[in-house]
């Protein structure tokens, strides 16, 4: 009596274990586990990568399945596009996996070997050592329970290199594939299409003067995209895909002139201000390009991977940059303008993006910065070191007008910096702007500690009393590298003109600066007689310094204002 109720629960228990040795011949076919349920329909908490764009006959490629989730099973398998037939053949890296002779072809599956808990597999495929077949595409289906799963998630696209165009700027590229024929339009935007451009919702079939891209699915059932975009340029036209607002780490499609005036389409990866890094074109198809009255057209069929630093897929969300400039000799130059969309979006998910544009707060932020660091405490820093004998002999309040002078102008600044630290803070809410927002909050810090050191302060005459001052001065040396160093990293990330002339204008200013302090170091040591400035006329000339200086500082001070209110 006992011997049935076992006998079935042991059933049962083998159906829930899912075929944990990877026995899953019967899955071959669509990829599916066998046991029950439906396959998530939820973005794969997995990406799946292959260390190569294109391949040979007979080339081994390396292929990464890597989840954010443990899972315990799963099914890798390479196909031809467009059809069920498995190509190729795997081997195993490492322990975990197994080889499946999948529809009649060796090895052509690499499936779990246990029920063990993972999060990456690692496999090899190698292609067929010839044939006919011109592009393969990698899918994998991943258990994470009984329940939960999912079914022949599209990886790579992977094409022959018998059918791979070569793309480049220079003479020798081929533009066979290329139409001069070609007309992009807005009509489709947030209905079937993503849509970027500048002026905000222009049509560049209307208008010369509208920047322009857009992505749309070519299929619903596949992972290529169609990308368009134009824009008036002597030069090149490019749109790039990344995880944040600053150019680095970025995956960039270029329209240019090669040096035969052609237009060709080329694949680079951004490494931040240099020079692109080239990438091979890639699964790139129905490419055509156009130059009419000055503006650069091209529009193409992708189904490569958009891959950053950070995140690698067609599911994830990305910013989109869009940059225009000029060649020489076919080899791009730095971008004239750059146009960065206000959030990350998925190109999967037809929508009007909009240019991000610096707000006010924003503004506000950097020029109280700039006041704080340039002017007021720069001032409060030259009076305190060279010109104590200011006024000499005239007190209000008990205090000399030099300390008083030192300390308006540093409250100010640490006011100010406040405010400007507060406004930044409550707008970003995050730390996006790479090394800025860091630097940014050592200053705060050290700008509260300044004034707080110096309420406790001992007594002038106190036997300690030099460890204040040389920890005030330290302090202060230290509080205004950072915060120089903040300001450049701010104005790298707003500047987006050809030649960056802000970040020029500040390193002038800090010429401008050291040149003073020099100037009244210089002073101070001709005219000291043991330890104490005695000369008046010393006194005078440290003034008309602090005077020219000022001069100085305000020119540069307005230049920068005025070009942070004409960002954006």
């Amino acid at each position: 009596m006992m011997f049935r109720p076992i006998l079935i629960l042991a059933c049962i228990v083998q159906v829930v274990r899912c075929y944990p040795s990877g026995d899953v011949l019967k899955s071959c076919l669509d990829m599916r586990p066998l046991h029950g349920g439906t396959a998530q329909q939820s973005t794969p908490p997995f990406t799946l990568t292959a260390d190569q764009t294109s391949y040979a006959d007979g080339v081994t490629i390396t292929v990464h399945l890597q989840a954010s989730t443990q899972f315990r099973g799963f099914m890798l398998q390479a196909r031809e596009v467009g059809s069920n037939n498995n190509v190729g053949s795997f081997s195993t890296i490492g322990s975990g996996t197994r080889l499946l002779n999948c529809n009649g072809v060796t090895y052509s599956a690499l499936v779990h070997s246990s029920g063990a808990l993972k999060t990456a597999i690692q496999g090899t495929w190698k292609a067929p050592a010839s044939g006919s077949v011109q592009s393969i595409q990698f899918s994998a289906s991943l258990v994470k329970d009984t329940k939960t799963y999912w079914v022949s998630v599209k990886g790579p696209l992977l094409r022959s290199t018998n059918a791979v165009s070569n793309s480049s700027f220079s003479s020798s590229s081929s533009s066979s594939s290329y139409s001069s024929s070609l007309s992009i339009s807005s009509a489709e935007c947030g209905i079937s299409k993503v849509c970027f451009s500048q002026p905000p919702n222009c049509d560049p079939n209307v208008t010369a003067n509208c920047y322009f891209m857009s992505a749309m699915m070519a299929s619903p059932n596949d992972t290529a995209f169609q990308f368009e975009l134009a824009g008036a340029s002597t030069g090149y036209v490019a749109m790039g895909f990344s995880d944040d607002q600053i150019m680095g780490s970025d995956d960039i499609y270029i329209c240019g002139l090669d040096n035969n005036g052609v237009v060709q389409l080329q694949h680079v990866y951004s490494t931040g201000r240099k020079t692109p890094g080239p990438l091979p074109l890639g699964n790139v198809s129905q490419v055509k390009t156009s130059m009419s009255n000055g503006v650069i057209s091209c529009s193409f069929t992708s189904w490569n991977l958009i891959s950053t630093q950070r995140s690698t897929g067609f599911g994830t969300t990305y910013y989109l940059m869009f940059v225009y400039g000029t060649t020489n000799g076919g080899q791009i130059q730095i971008h004239s303008q750059t146009f960065v969309s206000d959030r990350a979006i998925d190109i999967s998910n037809p929508q009007l993006v909009e240019h991000e544009v610096f707000p006010n707060i924003i503004k506000a932020h950097g020029c109280l910065m700039l006041i704080s660091w340039m002017t007021t405490g720069s001032l409060g820093m030259l009076i305190a070191r060279y010109l104590k004998g200011l006024a000499k002999g005239t007190q209000y309040w008990g205090k000399d007008v030099w300390f008083l002078s030192h300390v308006s102008l540093m409250s100010l600044s640490v006011v100010a910096t406040s405010i400007a630290f507060i406004l930044a803070f409550s707008f970003a809410k995050d730390w996006a702007g790479g090394a800025h927002p860091v630097l940014g909050c050592l200053v705060m810090i050290l700008a509260l500690l300044q004034p707080t050191a110096a309420i406790f302060r001992c007594g002038p005459h106190h036997h300690w009393r030099f460890i204040f001052n040389w920890a005030h001065a330290i302090n202060a040396l230290v509080m205004k590298i950072l915060a120089v160093a903040a300001i450049f990293t701010g104005l790298e990330l707003i500047e987006s003109s050809e030649d960056s002339w802000m970040p020029k204008v500040m390193g002038g200013f800090v010429g401008w600066e050291a040149l003073f302090f020099i100037l009244m170091e210089i002073n101070s040591r001709c005219n000291r007689t043991e330890g104490e400035d005695v000369d008046s006329k010393s006194t005078s000339m440290k003034g008309l310094l602090l005077l020219l200086f000022f001069l100085g500082n305000i020119v540069f001070l307005v230049a920068l204002l005025v070009g942070i209110g004409m960002t954006g």
